[in-house]
This record gives C-alpha cells, sequence and structure tokens, in this order.
C-alpha cells in the first residue's frame, strides 16, 4: 500500500472526526495567533513611515514665532497648501535681520528647493531620519519589506514540506519576534530597511505556514468556514495595528508592543501536534495514527474500523516491505511538477492572481491613510469592510463555486476601481463607499485565490506550490507601496492601475478548474484529473 493510498483515506476519517470538534479548535486557536500577529506584520510600515506635514526651513525667518508674518512670502503654496518642498529664493541685501522677513525679502518669482525642513509634532521614520521630500524613500521602505517575501515564502515552504510544517511556523514566527524587535532601535535610514528585509526574509512565511496547518486539519467542508475564520483574525490585526498607532503616536513603542508576543509562538515547536496529511505524505503512519486516536478522544468520536483500515494496515506491514515500497525508483515530486505541462499552466496562472490580488489588496489599503479625514479611522474602515468581505466567501464560495466567485469580484472590483476616476471631487462620501465596496470585492477575491490554490495542487508539493504563488504575487505587494507615487501626477492613476490588472485576472480565470465539493488532491496525477473531475456531492464529502 503506497503513501498515496493512505492518504485517500484520511479524508474518511476527517468526515468521521468532525469538522470542528475539541481537537480541531484547540488547534485552530493555537494557528489564529500567528495570522492575527501577520495582519499587524504585514501593514505596519504604513504607519511606521507615514507621510507627515513639514515645510522648508527659512533659516533667515525661523527665530519669528508669529510664522503668519513671513511664511506666506517665503514659501509658494500648491492646491491651496504651503509647499513641502520649494521656497522662494531670498533676497539678500533685503535681510539683514530676523525682523525684516516681509514680502520684500524674497523674490516670489523664483522657486528653490529646499534644504532643510521643519517638521509637524506628528510621528513617524520620516521625521526621525530627515526623509523629508524623499518620498522614494520613504516608499521604499514598504517596498523592501514586502520583498523580503520573496524569500521567505519559498524558504519557509521548502523547510515546510520537508522537516514539517510545525518547525517553520515556530522559525518564522521567532526571525519576526528578533528582527522586528530590534528594528525599533534603527538609528538610521539604512538599518532600519535592512531589519525590515530580514524580518519579512526570514519571517513572513508564518502566516502560510499556519494557513496550510489549518487546511489541512479538516475536510473539504470545513475549509471554507476556517479560511473565514483566518482572514477575520487577520483583519483584527490590521485594526489593532491601526488602533495601536493611534493610541502609541511612536513608531518605535509600536514596533517592540506588536513583535514581542511573536516570541510565543516559538513554543509552538512543543505544543503542537504536525499535521497528520504531511506526517503519511512522509510515510510517518505510526505517529499519524497516535495523533488521529488523540484526535478522536478529545472529540469523543470513536474512529471505525473501515476507516482505520488503510492506515493499520501500513502499520503492520513488516519493515522489510515498508523499505522495499519506499526505495521503489520515483522520479522527484519537482521533476514530475516541471514535466506536468497542466501544472506549469496553473502555477503561471494562480501566481498571476495572487500578484492581482496583492496590488490592488494592499494599494487601496495603503492609499486609504491619503484619503480625506483620520487617518488610523480610514484604515480600519478598510480593513473592516474585510470582515463581511470574508463572511461573503463563506456563503457564496460553496453555493456558486470557486471560478464564478472569483470571475465576479475581480471585473466587480475593476469596475470600481476605475469609476473612482469619474467622480467629482467633491462627492467624498461617494468616493469612499466606491474605495470601500471595490476593497470589499477585491477581499473577497483574494480569499477565494488562498483557498483555490491550497485545492488545485497535491499534497506533497502542496506548501511549496503556494510559496511559489504567493511569492511570486508578491510582485503586486512590493509595487504597491510605490503606488502613492502615482498620485502625484494624477490623483486617481493608482486606481486606474488596481482596475485594469483586476480586468485581466477575471478573464484568466475561465482558464482554470472549478474545485468546489473535490477532495484535495493527493498526488500529481489526482491534480491533472481536476479539470476532468466530476464534482461530488456534498453529502458525499467528509
Amino acid at each position: 500500500m503506497s503513501k498515496d493510498t493512505s492518504l485517500v483515506g484520511l479524508d474518511a476519517i476527517l468526515k468521521e472526526l468532525g469538522s470542528f470538534g475539541k481537537y480541531n479548535i484547540i488547534n485552530y486557536a493555537f494557528f489564529l495567533f500567528p495570522c492575527f500577529l501577520a495582519g499587524m506584520y504585514g501593514s505596519v510600515y504604513v504607519f511606521e513611515a507615514s507621510d507627515i506635514d513639514y515645510r522648508c526651513r527659512i533659516n533667515e525667518c525661523e527665530n519669528i514665532n508669529n510664522t503668519n508674518i513671513w511664511l506666506e512670502y517665503a514659501i509658494p503654496k500648491e492646491k491651496d497648501r504651503y509647499s513641502k518642498c520649494l521656497r522662494f529664493s531670498a533676497i539678500e541685501s533685503d535681510i539683514n535681520s530676523n525682523s525684516s522677513c516681509t514680502v520684500d525679502a524674497f523674490d516670489t518669482s523664483v522657486a528653490e528647493k529646499c534644504t532643510s525642513y521643519v517638521y509637524s509634532d506628528e510621528d513617524s521614520a520620516v521625521k526621525d531620519f530627515d526623509l523629508g521630500c524623499q518620498n522614494w524613500k520613504r516608499t521604499l521602505i514598504g517596498t523592501i519589506h514586502n520583498s523580503g517575501l520573496f524569500l521567505s515564502l519559498p524558504l519557509t515552504g521548502i523547510i515546510s514540506d520537508r522537516y514539517g510544517r510545525k518547525l517553520a511556523l515556530s522559525v518564522a514566527a521567532l526571525m519576526n519576534c528578533i528582527f522586528g524587535f530590534l528594528r525599533s532601535f534603527s538609528t538610521n535610514y539604512i538599518m532600519m530597511v535592512a531589519f525590515e528585509f530580514l524580518e519579512a526574509g526570514f519571517g513572513a512565511g508564518a502566516y502560510t505556514t499556519a494557513f496550510v496547518l489549518a487546511m489541512e486539519l479538516v475536510g473539504p467542508k470545513g475549509r471554507v468556514f476556517g479560511n473565514t475564520l483566518i482572514n477575520v483574525v487577520y483583519v483584527c490585526g490590521l485594526m489593532s495595528l491601526a488602533g495601536l498607532s493611534w493610541i502609541l503616536q511612536d513608531w518605535r513603542t509600536l514596533l517592540r508592543v506588536i513583535y514581542a508576543p511573536s516570541c510565543l509562538v516559538f513554543s509552538y515547536l512543543w505544543i503542537l501536534n504536525e499535521s497528520i496529511r504531511w506526517l503519511l505524505s512522509k510515510g510517518r503512519h505510526d505517529e499519524a495514527v497516535a495523533i488521529l486516536q488523540k484526535a478522536a478522544k478529545m472529540n469523543n468520536v470513536e474512529l471505525s474500523d473501515q476507516a482505520l483500515a488503510p492506515l493499520q494496515e501500513m502499520e503492520k506491514k513488516p519493515i522489510e516491505e515498508k523499505e522495499e515500497i519506499d526505495v521503489e525508483p520515483k522520479p522527484s515530486v519537482f521533476l514530475q511538477v516541471i514535466k506536468s505541462s497542466i501544472i506549469i499552466k496553473r502555477l503561471l496562472c494562480c501566481s498571476f492572481l495572487w500578484i492581482t490580488c496583492t496590488f490592488v489588496y494592499y494599494g487601496l489599503s495603503i492609499n486609504s491613510v491619503s484619503l480625506a479625514g483620520n487617518k488610523y479611522i480610514n484604515f480600519m474602515l478598510v480593513a473592516f469592510i474585510e470582515i463581511p468581505a470574508n463572511f461573503t466567501c463563506l456563503f457564496v464560495l460553496d453555493r456558486f463555486g470557486r471560478k464564478k466567485v472569483m470571475i465576479i469580484m475581480y471585473i466587480l472590483s475593476a469596475i470600481l476601481c476605475i469609476s473612482l476616476s469619474f467622480l467629482p471631487k467633491n462627492q467624498t462620501w461617494w468616493s469612499l463607499i466606491f474605495y470601500l465596496s471595490g476593497k470589499f470585492s477585491i477581499t473577497v477575491a483574494y480569499s477565494s485565490v488562498y483557498i483555490y490554490v491550497s485545492e488545485v495542487f497535491p499534497t506533497n508539493v502542496r506548501q511549496s506550490l503556494l510559496a511559489v504563488c504567493s511569492s511570486t504575487g508578491r510582485i503586486g505587494s512590493t509595487l504597491a507601496p510605490l503606488t502613492p507615487l502615482l498620485a502625484l501626477y494624477y490623483d486617481n492613476l493608482p486606481s486606474i492601475f488596481f482596475g485594469t490588472l483586476a480586468v485581466m485576472a477575471g478573464l484568466l480565470v475561465f482558464t482554470l478548474p472549478e474545485t468546489i465539493n473535490v477532495p484535495l488532491p493527493d498526488s500529481i496525477e489526482e491534480a491533472e484529473r481536476l479539470s476532468k473531475a466530476k464534482r461530488r456531492k456534498p453529502e458525499d464529502l467528509p
């Protein structure tokens, strides 16, 4: 009996255990904690290096406390606000003392770039590291943070698939704690961005590992609800981030408060059980059976002999026979993936869907702090809209299928984002409604993609291929922090970019197979057959 055969029987066992018994609930509670923290870590740079008010330092006049006397003559206005980066040229012969800062002391026909700045009392790395009028440096902080995911997700995926989900989660969380905490002591810009990269580069995989553990804990009928729980907790992390930023008003203290708890997740190495599905894929049947029996006891369920039969047969086989089975020459799993044109095409499509989701999702979140009103409340609103979006996923994914939902939500998000450029500037409330609706749509699409990708790839490479999609998709989240720079040329240019990409993604979904009511594939062959698979009725599923 092969490993794949034993994996086939696991869905039947999970059905008898129940999707959310005591064992599942306790384990989910553990998985939700790093997901909550990930919600804060993924967007902390928005408040860590937020844009603040500042103006040119006019050395000739700064000793005059009443700026109303000279500011209008010293600094030009842009869109009814004093320019951040320009000042009028001083006429040296007319400035002999600070009391001479009048209209005659400046040449209002000549504007020049500032050499130094006066910052507001707001807290930001912009102020600490003197990043005035260097928007590219400010936005680059988020880009460098997200670029770390190109390293983290494949690295965590390899560790997870080779050495276990539990180890990958624990180590990634420890890296979050160490590098995130150290970043709060940054003494210069270079030190800050270096730790941004290292924290994400070695720790961002904690979320995807917790997600995979959660998906492998339940059968097909529990996946969507489990995914919804994880996403809602992630949103709570986002809202908590905005709330803590508002209360603390100190980015260094904020980093210490949110990163310290991540060290607790390292203890999962001794507390959590390993993924049963992963153990079976590695032929460690004794450990898998022991965990299943423990789960059954906690859930007050007695597993039938029929359900356990495949695993017990493998457990009872002589060691020689097991070794004989294990040493059968087989091509490597990754070689099988490369040779499968179906899997490769699917991998490319899913990667593009992920790029679109991250670009639009993070782009809308980041640009929300530039909307009119309180930036903390705006961020909370844009985050909060994800909660009804995730519950919408819960009701529509199992009813209408993954493909229909993704197509509709991508196209709807595109229409809403592009429509923002046609709204009059004085329609603040309508702009907010369209903005939130666009975030709602892309969140439903993002949640659908996350669960869809976990369903179309086989168990033995699921985390690795999910990591490939996720890390490739981070091209979107890496570029998203730069989108505020587009608004310098045209206010709604970022939204137009979001909408265009979403249309392309919606059309691409038509080429993918439906996975509703289909058991998780455990081998390359099963994954390939998804395109031809006949959907099973919900009552027949584990």
